[in-house]
C-alpha cells in the first residue's frame, strides 16, 4: 500500500472520529486499535519532535519500525499544545469528535483548558479516555507512572521470577497495553450507553488497575487465607500439571495437562499409567499435593526426547503442549500466515516490511490496514483545511510555530 493513500473504511467503527492526544504507548495503542477497525484517528503531535516513539528501538531511515505498527491508519497533525491557538484548534476538532484519548499526567489537560468540563461544554456527546499511571484521583494521582511501575504495584512483578531470584520484567510494555485494551473496552461501552442517553462521559483508566484486574485469585486468596502467593518460575501454583520441561536438545516443551481427562491421556502417552490411573490424582486438588512427583515424571520423560518428539507424542494424544517461540519461529510459522497475522506493508522507499495483523477477527466487518503510519504533520494542512482555514491562515500558524 503506498505511503500516502488512505483507503476508505469498511470496518465496524467507520464514521467514528477520534482525537488522539498522547504519546508513546498507552493512549496511542488504544487509538491504533480503534483505527484498525475503521475509526478516523487524528493524532496530535508536538511540532519538530513528534511522538517519542518515532525514535524508540530499531530505526529504519531514521524512524522506528515500531511506529509502523503503533500509528498505522492514523493522520498526523503537528500542534504545539502549549500555545493557546493550538488549544483552540483542538477545541474546534472536538466539536465533531466522538472520542478523545489522552495519556498525560493528571491535570495537564485542565491546565490547557482542555479538561472534561471544558470539552463537554463544547460537545456533550464526547467520550474522553484518560489513561495515567495511578488514575485521576487518589493520593498517587500526581506521581509519574510507567507500565513497569504499574506491573510492580499490581503484584505481577512479584510473581515473575524463579523462587529466591530477582523478579524479572516481561520484555514488552505489558502494563501499557493492558491499560489500552481496558480503555478500548470502556470506549465501546460508553458508545453503547450514549445511544440511549445522548451523553458522553469520562473513562478513567489507571495502568496499575488494568494489570491488577488480571491478577485472578491473588487478592481473595490473601483475604480468605492470608496467603501471599510467591514466584513459582514456569509453573502455575495450585494447578497441576502445567510447567516447562527441558528436552534432550536443550529446548523446552510447555505442557498443560491440568484437565482431569487430559491428565489421564498425558500420563498414558508418557508411559505412566500408574500415575494417570491413581485415584488420588484424579482431580486437580490431589495432583497439586503431589505436583513435584508428577513434574519429576514428566521431566524425566521429556529429557530423553527432542522437543519435536515430545510435541509429536502429545499432539497425537490431544494434550495441550507447545514450544517457546522466538520471533523467527513466529515469522516462519504456517498458522500465523494462514490466520493473516503477518502482513507485508510497502514502505515509502519501495521496500516491504512485516507487521502484525489485525486482532480480533470479525467475520462481516473486519478491520484492515488502510494506511501506513504518517510522517510528522503529514495531515496538518488537510485537517486544518477541512476545518475551514485558508492556505494563508495555515501558513501564518506555521510561521508562528503553532502548527507544522
Amino acid at each position: 500500500m503506498p505511503h500516502d493513500t488512505f483507503a476508505p473504511s469498511t470496518g465496524p467503527l467507520n464514521g467514528l472520529r477520534v482525537i488522539e492526544l498522547g504519546q508513546l504507548i498507552a493512549g496511542p495503542f488504544a487509538a491504533k486499535t480503534l483505527a484498525d477497525f475503521g475509526a478516523e484517528v487524528i493524532k496530535i503531535e508536538t511540532p519538530g519532535s513528534g511522538d517519542p516513539l518515532r525514535k524508540w528501538r530499531l530505526l529504519k531511515d531514521g524512524t522506528s519500525v515500531w511506529w509502523q505498527v503503533q500509528s498505522r491508519n492514523k493522520r498526523s497533525v503537528a500542534l504545539d499544545l502549549k500555545q493557546s491557538q493550538a488549544q483552540d484548534i483542538v477545541r474546534q476538532l472536538v466539536r465533531d469528535a466522538d472520542v478523545l484519548i489522552e495519556n498525560f499526567r493528571p491535570g495537564a489537560m485542565e491546565g490547557w483548558g482542555l479538561g472534561p468540563d471544558d470539552l463537554h461544554a463544547i460537545n456533550p456527546r464526547l467520550i474522553m479516555l484518560r489513561i495515567s499511571g495511578y488514575g485521576q484521583t487518589g493520593p498517587y494521582r500526581d506521581k509519574p507512572g510507567f507500565g513497569v511501575v504499574a506491573e510492580a504495584m499490581s503484584g505481577l512483578r512479584h510473581l515473575t521470577a524463579e523462587p529466591g531470584r530477582v523478579p524479572v520484567r516481561v520484555g514488552i510494555s505489558l502494563g501499557d497495553t493492558l491499560a489500552s485494551l481496558h480503555g478500548v473496552i470502556g470506549i465501546l461501552m460508553a458508545l453503547h450507553e450514549r445511544q440511549r442517553s445522548g451523553q458522553g462521559q469520562v473513562i478513567d483508566v489507571a495502568l496499575y488497575e488494568a494489570v491488577f484486574n488480571c491478577m485472578e485469585s491473588l487478592l481473595p486468596e490473601y483475604s480468605a487465607f492470608g496467603a501471599v502467593r510467591g514466584p513459582a518460575g514456569s509453573a502455575l501454583p495450585g494447578i497441576a500439571p502445567t510447567n516447562a520441561y527441558r528436552c534432550r536438545d536443550g529446548a523446552y516443551a510447555l505442557i498443560a495437562g491440568n484437565g482431569d481427562s487430559i491428565y489421564k491421556r498425558l500420563m498414558h502417552a508418557v508411559g505412566r499409567d500408574d500415575l494417570g490411573q491413581d485415584p488420588a490424582l484424579a482431580d486437580n486438588a490431589g495432583r497439586v499435593k503431589r505436583v513435584d512427583e508428577i513434574d519429576a515424571a514428566l521431566g524425566a520423560w521429556a529429557a530423553e526426547r527432542t522437543v519435536d518428539e515430545v510435541l509429536a507424542v502429545l499432539d497425537a494424544a490431544s494434550v495441550p503442549a507447545g514450544r517457546i517461540y522466538t520471533v523467527a519461529d513466529i515469522a516462519a510459522d504456517p498458522h500465523y500466515q494462514a490466520r493473516g497475522m503477518i502482513e507485508q506493508v510497502q514502505m515509502s522507499d519501495g521496500t516491504s516490511m512485516a507487521v502484525p495483523g489485525i486482532v480480533p477477527k470479525l467475520s462481516r466487518t473486519p478491520g484492515g490496514h488502510r494506511r501506513n503510519a504518517p510522517a510528522l504533520g503529514q495531515d496538518t494542512d488537510a485537517v486544518l483545511s477541512n476545518m475551514g482555514l485558508t492556505p494563508e491562515q495555515i501558513q501564518t500558524l506555521k510561521d508562528q510555530g503553532i502548527v507544522a
